[in-house]
């Protein structure tokens, strides 16, 4: 008998429901395409062909409920009835209650899966909570930055968190802020980063981002506030605190101060990278980026009360800041105990 040939895609009009309401278009379609790449979908965005009520929209559009959703054809991935699911998994919980959930990621896992990732923290975690009505990333992390991850298990907790984080300004109230190691004696003058990044996609496919000037309109504006903790011989650690939440801000921003982050394989020294992997940089090994959200501060969004959540660096972190010190001279580690909330 003949094999059957797949029906061409067709294009596909979706109307966001009330639960849906306040996403971004990009989250919005990623949920409603599972297994259609990233980049791909992100493309679809960008060329107009996803058009919100027959206009033309951004990937950061907020949809809302009643919206018709216009998806060109894209081919869905075959359904493998054998495909295993996600692994269950749960992660240390920093705190939770019936609104939200915060989590301490470790390095190494993606915080969804795509790009060559089958799964990640959200992926997982519903796996391991079948009875969660609702669950979702109220922000990202880099799959190879640790710390402190917010989900929310409500929606309207998801759109109250995600509004505090895109509109922060000079309230105090909300806030994240990383541990960065970062290669080279960072001047401790240096307390205000203000560099426009540019996001775009390269010719394999990845998301990069670059620094750029005011006068790129592509450029969004972008501030990153650094303190220097101590200096350890060829490296400095660093307070830093976010202002904007661009894409590898962080990373971007120290790296175009002349400064990246011990391990970042993205935008980092690469020939350090591998000395730092063998050992040969510091007195021990250590093989990721040294970028760990270890604070985030937030408005509760039932209770209205200030939530102000903390990470204690990693094993790997500490055990290197403890050699560096050593090499260095100084009596004690740099890295502080942070008390959990």
């Amino acid at each position: 008998m003949p094999k059957a040939v797949p029906a061409a895609p067709q294009v596909r009009h979706l109307v966001v429901d009330a639960e849906s309401a306040g996403q971004r278009l990009d989250n919005f379609l990623l949920r409603h395409l599972k297994g259609v790449p990233k980049t791909h979908v992100y493309r679809v965005i960008r060329s107009g062909e996803v058009r919100v009520n027959k206009g033309r929209a951004s990937a950061e559009t907020r949809v809302a409920t009643g919206d018709d959703v216009r998806v060109p054809p894209v081919r869905l991935p075959d359904r493998d009835a054998t495909r295993a699911p996600p692994p269950a998994r749960e992660f240390p919980i920093l705190f939770e209650d019936e609104h939200v959930l915060a989590i301490d990621k470790p390095a190494g896992v993606a915080v969804h899966g795509g790009s060559g990732v089958s799964s990640g923290v959200i992926e997982q975690l519903r796996q391991a909570r079948p009875q969660a009505k609702f669950l979702e990333l109220v922000h990202r992390l880099d799959r190879e930055t640790s710390g402190v991850l917010l989900l929310a298990k409500k929606r309207s907790a998801l759109t109250h968190l995600q509004d505090q984080f895109r509109e922060r300004g000079p309230d105090k109230s909300v806030g994240k802020t990383y541990a960065a190691l970062v290669v080279g004696a960072w001047p401790a003058q240096h307390k205000v980063i203000d560099v426009p990044l540019h996001k775009y996609v390269g010719a394999d496919g990845e998301r990069r981002v670059r620094a750029t000037s005011p006068a790129d309109e592509q450029g969004k504006r972008s501030i990153t506030l650094v303190q220097v903790v101590c200096h350890l011989g060829g490296f400095t650690l660093l307070d830093v605190t976010i202002k904007t939440g661009r894409t590898h801000q962080i990373r971007v921003h120290l790296t175009n101060e002349g400064h990246p982050i011990a391990g970042d394989a993205k935008y980092g020294d690469f020939a350090l990278n591998r000395r730092l992997a063998r050992g040969e940089a510091a007195p021990v090994r250590f093989e990721r980026m040294f970028l760990h959200a270890r604070r985030l501060r937030f408005t509760h969004p039932a209770t209205g009360l200030t939530i102000e959540l903390s990470a204690p660096l990693p094993l790997e972190c500490e055990n290197l800041l403890s050699a560096l010190a050593g090499a260095s001279g100084q009596q004690e580690s740099p890295g502080r105990p942070i008390a959990q909330h």
